[in-house]
């Protein structure tokens, strides 16, 4: 059976950030007597200034790193300083790129790591993994700790650009084709999926899915859709893999980042648009899917992405290769030029 973690704290309310000592006190006892540094970036101090210099009050013993990269050797380099300087907590406040560099930073330095997001645009904040720059634009996703706490202010987020948000939809419900391969690849293996892992990531799923509120800067759907991302990153968690939230959708934005670097589509969007692809391959009805996305403003049509018929057909042809060790629906399809050319008209003409 998998050993797992929990973190310490979740707590997901309006003015959390207000009061984050008194809920870091909580999470952590004694922090306030503890080496910290408060990873962030630049970007961000005019808009968490004050939390931030509140943090540095009442922790006398912290102070600030600012990330200027999303990449391995940024989050080596932390790791380093909280070797040198017997660092003893980490606290990461930001967005993706802030979260992921401290997370693994915090997991090679064996400290305990805080999680204060400023945008939902994954389920990163709450999730086993760290997605890091390497070499060049290549990104690779190394296995790490969730957070010891993570602190969602709701105020703090509804000033996250819409764009963010629908991003952390799009990674929610691509869970529905991922959920619907991970069963193919247990059967395939002759092997089983975790059951309560499997059923963190239908919950997170269906709770967006079923959720009346569809305005994006609604604190209600914000905390329904904090409530989402956390459970993804914990059925990660239990599972010991990203099988709960991962599958040939997620292969086929892989596929875009290392074979057309130019797109710029957010990786919430590019698996939202491979879940549509998948739910075909997969032979499912893929309305559901499309009345979600419809209700929340998310643009499906690959073109306006830049993704021509040309780059999406080549993309799904390469998809399966960007993880040999995952069987998914591409292994039991025939995929053709002219399969995935009927499929990339369709998604332009919204059929």
């Amino acid at each position: 059976m998998n050993q797992f973690n929990l973190p310490g704290c979740l707590i997901i309310e309006e003015g959390a950030c207000e009061r984050l000592n008194e809920i870091l006190a909580d999470c952590i006892p004694g922090i306030e007597k503890r080496k910290t540094v408060i990873a962030t970036e630049e970007a961000l101090i005019p808009i968490m200034k004050p939390y931030l210099e509140e943090m540095k009050r009442d922790l006398p013993g912290s102070e600030i790193y600012l990330i200027e990269e999303n990449s391995f050797a940024e989050a080596m380099e932390l790791a380093k300083q909280i070797c040198m300087r017997d660092v003893e907590v980490i606290i990461g406040v930001g967005g993706g790129r802030v979260l992921d560099v401290a997370k693994y930073a915090g997991f090679v330095g064996k400290i305990p790591y805080i999680c204060v997001p400023t945008t939902l645009s994954n389920d990163s904040l709450a999730s086993p993994v760290a997605v890091l720059g390497t070499e060049g634009d290549a990104r690779k996703t190394l296995k790490c700790a969730i957070p010891a706490g993570i602190v969602v202010d709701v105020n703090v987020i509804m000033g996250a650009p819409a764009s963010h948000l629908q991003s952390g939809i799009g990674d929610t419900i691509s869970k529905y084709t991922a959920l619907y391969d991970w069963k193919l690849d247990a059967a395939y293996r002759k092997d089983r999926v975790d059951d309560f892992s499997y059923l963190l990531s239908d919950m997170a799923l269906s709770s967006l899915c079923y959720n009346e509120e569809k305005s994006l800067k609604s604190k209600e759907f914000i905390k329904i859709l904090t409530q989402s991302l956390v459970l993804g990153g914990l059925a990660m968690e239990i599972a010991g893999n990203s099988r709960p939230c991962s599958g040939s959708e997620h292969l086929f934005c892989h596929s875009l980042e290392e074979n057309y670097k130019e797109i710029q589509i957010s990786h919430g969007m590019a698996v939202a648009l491979g879940s549509l692809v998948s739910c075909r391959l997969q032979g499912r009805d893929v309305k559901r899917l499309e009345t979600v996305l419809q209700a929340y403003g998310m643009d499906m049509d690959p073109m306006n992405w830049g993704i021509t018929k040309k780059i999406f057909t080549d993309a799904w042809l390469k998809a399966a290769d960007t993880r040999k060790d995952r069987h998914t629906v591409l292994n039991e399809v025939t995929l053709t030029e002219t399969f995935l050319g009927e499929i990339y008209d369709n998604l332009r003409d919204g059929k």
